[in-house]
């Protein structure tokens, strides 16, 4: 009797379920660097993918209903170990009630719209919980750090779920 070939076995679509019960799926955007990122604004957190394997998590604090952080995709751009933040280089004056000027650390730029994930102390206790920015992602000192140390140029950071428009890059 003549050998059989053996039936072809169809190609299974790669699973886009997380690695890890309450990580969500990797969002499918290409990076320059192997990392990506994930901000939702529905758990307050974002979440970093090293050649798609899940790395790290960390509480964050995005843009208030009233200064919201448009949805999109981010790419970072330059770092500054330390700066100050000025509402007035968008229009709002500092010596408004809404108006700023705040020294921040480990500042990592996402838009030239002003829009940076930094360090912010003083908004701890909203991370993880609330929205507490003009827009920038918000972390700890601790994870404003990690991300200056460890994220190059041109990562993709997606942020999804605020009550901000569409990012237009």
């Amino acid at each position: 009797k003549a050998p059989q070939p053996k039936p072809k076995e169809k190609p299974q679509p790669k699973s886009t379920t997380p690695e890890a019960p309450g990580i969500p799926a990797e969002p499918k955007v290409k990076s320059p660097t192997g990392w990506v990122a994930l901000a939702v604004d529905g758990d307050h957190q974002v979440y970093w993918w090293k050649d798609h394997k899940f790395v790290k998590q960390m509480p964050l604090s995005m843009g208030t209903d009233k200064h919201p952080t448009p949805n999109g995709v981010y790419h970072t751009m330059e770092k500054y170990r330390d700066m100050y933040m000025d509402s007035s280089t968008y229009g709002v004056p500092i010596d408004s009630p809404e108006g700023y000027r705040t020294y921040v650390e480990y500042a990592t730029r996402m838009s030239n719209s002003g829009i940076f994930i930094h360090a912010a102390p003083w908004s701890v206790a909203q991370q993880g919980v609330s929205n507490a920015s003009h827009g920038c992602l918000n972390v700890s000192t601790e994870n404003g750090k990690w991300v200056y140390d460890n994220i190059g140029t041109g990562t993709p950071i997606v942020v999804r779920g605020t009550i901000g428009p569409a990012f237009d890059g």
